[in-house]
Protein backbone atom coordinates (compact mmCIF):
# COMPACT_ATOMS: atom_id res chain seq x y z
CA UNK A 1 0.00 0.00 0.00
CA UNK A 2 1.43 3.64 -0.99
CA UNK A 3 1.79 5.96 2.24
CA UNK A 4 0.24 9.36 2.08
CA UNK A 5 2.93 11.10 1.91
CA UNK A 6 4.01 8.98 -1.34
CA UNK A 7 1.14 9.84 -2.64
CA UNK A 8 1.07 13.21 -2.35
CA UNK A 9 4.85 13.19 -3.99
CA UNK A 10 2.89 11.64 -7.10
CA UNK A 11 0.30 14.34 -6.85
CA UNK A 12 2.52 16.57 -6.87
CA UNK A 13 4.27 15.41 -10.03
CA UNK A 14 1.07 15.00 -12.09
CA UNK A 15 0.38 18.76 -11.39
CA UNK A 16 4.14 19.79 -12.91
CA UNK A 17 2.68 18.15 -15.89
CA UNK A 18 -0.03 20.96 -16.41
CA UNK A 19 0.54 23.87 -18.22
CA UNK A 20 -0.70 27.60 -17.25
CA UNK A 21 -3.19 28.17 -19.87
CA UNK A 22 -1.92 31.56 -20.78
CA UNK A 23 1.85 30.98 -20.97
CA UNK A 24 2.05 27.09 -22.35
CA UNK A 25 5.84 26.08 -21.16
CA UNK A 26 5.60 27.05 -17.96
CA UNK A 27 3.50 24.85 -15.12
CA UNK A 28 1.30 25.44 -12.52
CA UNK A 29 3.87 24.48 -10.22
CA UNK A 30 6.49 26.55 -12.05
CA UNK A 31 4.11 29.20 -11.52
CA UNK A 32 3.87 28.17 -7.47
CA UNK A 33 0.74 28.88 -7.64
CA UNK A 34 -0.42 25.47 -6.15
CA UNK A 35 0.14 26.05 -2.11
CA UNK A 36 -1.25 23.18 -0.56
CA UNK A 37 -2.05 19.27 -0.66
CA UNK A 38 -3.39 17.10 1.85
CA UNK A 39 -5.82 14.43 2.15
CA UNK A 40 -8.86 14.79 4.45
CA UNK A 41 -11.47 12.13 5.22
CA UNK A 42 -11.72 8.60 5.06
CA UNK A 43 -12.99 5.55 3.07
CA UNK A 44 -15.65 6.67 0.48
CA UNK A 45 -15.03 10.72 1.72
CA UNK A 46 -11.08 10.52 1.61
CA UNK A 47 -10.71 13.51 -0.69
CA UNK A 48 -7.50 15.37 -2.13
CA UNK A 49 -7.37 19.16 -1.14
CA UNK A 50 -5.64 21.40 -3.39
CA UNK A 51 -5.23 25.08 -2.38
CA UNK A 52 -3.94 27.60 -5.24
CA UNK A 53 -3.53 31.21 -5.47
CA UNK A 54 -4.09 32.99 -8.73
CA UNK A 55 -1.35 35.16 -10.09
CA UNK A 56 -4.13 37.97 -9.69
CA UNK A 57 -7.26 38.30 -8.14
CA UNK A 58 -9.22 38.91 -11.42
CA UNK A 59 -6.96 36.24 -13.28
CA UNK A 60 -9.20 34.61 -16.34
CA UNK A 61 -6.93 31.62 -16.65
CA UNK A 62 -7.77 30.48 -12.75
CA UNK A 63 -10.94 28.95 -14.24
CA UNK A 64 -9.00 26.87 -16.20
CA UNK A 65 -6.38 25.94 -14.08
CA UNK A 66 -9.31 24.56 -11.90
CA UNK A 67 -10.99 22.72 -14.30
CA UNK A 68 -7.25 21.24 -15.72
CA UNK A 69 -6.19 20.20 -12.12
CA UNK A 70 -9.28 17.90 -11.53
CA UNK A 71 -9.01 16.52 -14.56
CA UNK A 72 -5.55 15.23 -14.26
CA UNK A 73 -6.48 13.95 -11.07
CA UNK A 74 -9.44 12.05 -11.82
CA UNK A 75 -7.93 10.64 -15.05
CA UNK A 76 -5.11 9.12 -12.58
CA UNK A 77 -7.74 7.85 -9.98
CA UNK A 78 -8.55 10.46 -7.83
CA UNK A 79 -11.89 10.25 -6.96
CA UNK A 80 -12.77 13.42 -5.14
CA UNK A 81 -11.23 16.48 -5.72
CA UNK A 82 -11.90 19.73 -4.11
CA UNK A 83 -10.03 22.72 -4.79
CA UNK A 84 -9.39 25.95 -2.57
CA UNK A 85 -8.67 29.10 -3.91
CA UNK A 86 -7.08 31.32 -1.50
CA UNK A 87 -6.30 34.85 -2.38
CA UNK A 88 -4.09 35.61 0.81
CA UNK A 89 -1.52 36.05 0.87
CA UNK A 90 -1.44 37.26 -2.53
CA UNK A 91 0.87 36.19 -4.96
CA UNK A 92 3.87 36.85 -5.15
CA UNK A 93 6.35 36.81 -8.35
CA UNK A 94 8.90 34.96 -5.61
CA UNK A 95 7.00 32.36 -6.02
CA UNK A 96 8.39 31.56 -9.40
CA UNK A 97 10.47 28.75 -9.53
CA UNK A 98 14.62 29.43 -10.79
CA UNK A 99 13.14 26.22 -13.58
CA UNK A 100 10.06 28.64 -14.54
CA UNK A 101 11.61 31.91 -14.73
CA UNK A 102 14.27 30.38 -17.01
CA UNK A 103 11.61 28.29 -19.07
CA UNK A 104 9.98 32.00 -19.58
CA UNK A 105 13.24 33.56 -20.81
CA UNK A 106 13.82 30.96 -23.24
CA UNK A 107 10.40 31.39 -24.47
CA UNK A 108 11.08 35.24 -25.04
CA UNK A 109 9.02 36.13 -22.41
CA UNK A 110 11.63 38.71 -19.85
CA UNK A 111 11.19 36.95 -16.31
CA UNK A 112 10.55 38.89 -13.13
CA UNK A 113 13.62 39.68 -10.59
CA UNK A 114 12.94 39.42 -6.78
CA UNK A 115 10.46 41.67 -5.26
CA UNK A 116 12.29 44.51 -3.87
CA UNK A 117 9.92 45.18 -1.27
CA UNK A 118 8.00 43.55 1.96
CA UNK A 119 5.65 41.26 0.30
CA UNK A 120 2.69 42.01 2.34
CA UNK A 121 3.26 45.97 1.34
CA UNK A 122 0.32 46.81 -1.49
CA UNK A 123 1.69 46.68 -4.81
CA UNK A 124 2.43 49.99 -6.51
CA UNK A 125 0.83 50.25 -10.05
CA UNK A 126 3.45 52.93 -10.73
CA UNK A 127 6.37 51.17 -9.91
CA UNK A 128 5.82 48.94 -12.83
CA UNK A 129 6.94 51.82 -15.21
CA UNK A 130 10.50 51.40 -13.28
CA UNK A 131 10.87 48.37 -13.79
CA UNK A 132 13.76 47.27 -15.48
CA UNK A 133 13.92 44.33 -17.70
CA UNK A 134 16.15 42.24 -19.79
CA UNK A 135 15.72 41.12 -23.19
CA UNK A 136 15.45 37.55 -23.55
CA UNK A 137 17.06 37.32 -27.03
CA UNK A 138 20.05 39.12 -26.41
CA UNK A 139 20.15 39.85 -22.71
CA UNK A 140 20.62 43.12 -23.59
CA UNK A 141 19.58 45.87 -20.24
CA UNK A 142 19.14 48.48 -22.62
CA UNK A 143 15.46 48.26 -23.05
CA UNK A 144 12.56 50.82 -23.10
CA UNK A 145 8.96 50.36 -21.92
CA UNK A 146 6.53 50.67 -24.84
CA UNK A 147 2.87 49.75 -22.23
CA UNK A 148 2.45 48.67 -19.26
CA UNK A 149 0.32 45.97 -20.46
CA UNK A 150 1.21 42.85 -22.39
CA UNK A 151 -0.24 40.30 -23.73
CA UNK A 152 -1.98 39.46 -20.37
CA UNK A 153 -2.51 42.04 -17.56
CA UNK A 154 0.76 40.50 -15.45
CA UNK A 155 3.27 40.96 -18.30
CA UNK A 156 4.09 44.69 -19.65
CA UNK A 157 5.40 45.39 -23.32
CA UNK A 158 8.89 46.17 -23.66
CA UNK A 159 11.14 47.10 -26.71
CA UNK A 160 14.85 45.85 -27.07
CA UNK A 161 17.32 48.88 -27.88
CA UNK A 162 19.81 46.35 -28.67
CA UNK A 163 18.34 43.87 -31.15
CA UNK A 164 15.06 45.99 -31.90
CA UNK A 165 12.54 43.27 -30.99
CA UNK A 166 9.78 43.61 -28.63
CA UNK A 167 9.11 41.30 -25.65
CA UNK A 168 6.67 40.84 -23.24
CA UNK A 169 8.28 41.17 -19.35
CA UNK A 170 6.56 39.16 -16.81
CA UNK A 171 5.54 41.91 -13.58
CA UNK A 172 7.34 41.64 -10.32
CA UNK A 173 4.02 41.62 -7.80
Amino acid sequence: MVTQEAALDDVWAWLGEIPDPEIPVISILDLGIVRELRWSGSGDERTLRVAVTPTYCGCPAIRTIERDIVRALTERGVARVALEVRLAPAWTTDWLTAEGREKLRAYGISPPGPRASDPSAPIDLGAFAAERATCPRCASSDVELISRFGSTPCKALYRCIACREPFDHFKSH
